[in-house]
């Protein structure tokens, strides 16, 4: 317990930690395109916008994770070289917290008032500009809530990530607690995820109060 406990830790940090970092540098810009190509959007693309929120988005969200990351078994191996290993299941993280968080950032841009935006626009804004500086600040309280939510959903991926070979703490907590019988290995690791996810969501909410300046 205490060799195996830090460095199932410091995984389980390096799960979230680049999953979380590839989730809001990719669902972000893909969030953005789902609101402005939406049917009265800045850039109305419906096709676009079936192919990206109702298909590509919607399906992906649809398949349980437990799922998706045996699926993604040959798409990892090919692209990290292994399936298993925190980097290997920072792949299949990533895959499925990108259309959530993309979900998230749309519903956050779309709180923010339509005549902020149209003022921009008014004053000569071109879409890119209206993007990221009105629509992004205005929404950005809710966009850190939105980060927020996707780091505590992932940690609880990262948990079943370790039953396939992701390692860290799911890992330790199968291989002790739950295969050799040891319930206070499975306790430890269950106060640690727990402590994990408030703390997170304790900042994230701090980080929330100090960027909203309403």
């Amino acid at each position: 317990m205490s060799t195996a406990l830090w460095p199932a830790f410091l995984e389980t940090l390096q799960m979230v930690g680049l999953s979380g970092l590839l989730t809001v540098v990719l669902g972000l810009p893909l969030g953005v395109v789902l609101f402005i190509t939406q049917p009265g959007g800045m850039a109305g693309n419906r096709p676009l916008n079936i192919v990206l929120g109702g298909v590509l988005v919607n399906i992906t969200r649809s398949i349980p994770y437990a799922i998706l990351i045996v699926a993604l078994i040959p798409f990892t191996r090919w692209l990290v070289g292994t399936s298993i290993g925190p980097i290997a299941a920072s792949v299949s993280l990533t895959i499925a917290s990108v259309p959530f968080f993309a979900r998230l950032v749309e519903t956050s841009l779309r709180d923010v008032h339509p005549g902020k935006v149209d003022a921009a626009h008014a004053m000569g804004s071109t879409r890119a500009q209206t993007v990221w500086k009105v629509l992004i600040p205005e929404a950005l309280p809710s966009l850190v809530a939105s980060i927020t939510t996707t780091l505590v959903a992932l940690i609880g991926y990262s948990a079943m990530a370790g039953l396939v070979g992701g390692g860290g703490l799911g890992r330790l907590a199968y291989n002790y607690g739950y295969q050799r019988f040891q319930p206070e290995v499975m306790i430890v690791v269950l106060v640690i995820l727990v402590l994990m996810v408030q703390l997170v969501q304790v900042a994230g909410d701090a980080l929330v109060r100090r960027v909203d300046h309403r």
